[in-house]
């Protein structure tokens, strides 16, 4: 059983950046394929990115690319969301997941563990 706890979110004006964290306990963090998802009030999860176990490969959602990028560090069982050149449409709650599934897992009932999330709100 996994443990997640995000944390990092806030208020920001259009163009600035802001870093979540996301904190692991109670499972073998390595082990865990990562990812981030968004909900935006009256939307649904939204895939954001998601990075393999050993953090070599990593992918993101066309909305972000190139201006997101997720990061993992195994010895401290964190995983992070570097976002910049944010959007007013980049707010949203934003969750950490864990997943034991192999490949490049962009389906938010594929992931097994969720935090509480974080809010981001972007202003214009």
């Amino acid at each position: 059983q996994v443990q997640l706890v995000e944390s990092g979110g806030g208020l920001v004006q259009a163009g600035g950046s802001l870093r979540l964290s996301c904190a692991a306990s109670g499972g073998t963090f390595s082990s865990y394929r990562m990812g981030w998802f968004r909900q935006a009030p009256g939307k649904g999860r939204e895939f954001v990115a998601t990075i393999s176990r050993s953090g070599g490969n990593t992918y993101h959602a066309d909305s972000v690319k190139g201006r997101f990028t997720i990061s993992r560090d195994n010895a401290k069982d964190m995983v992070y969301l570097q976002m910049n050149s944010l959007k007013p449409e980049d707010t949203a709650v934003y969750y950490c997941a864990a997943t034991p599934k192999y490949g490049t897992v962009v389906v938010s009932t594929e992931y097994d563990y969720w935090g509480q999330g974080t809010q981001v709100t972007v202003s214009s």
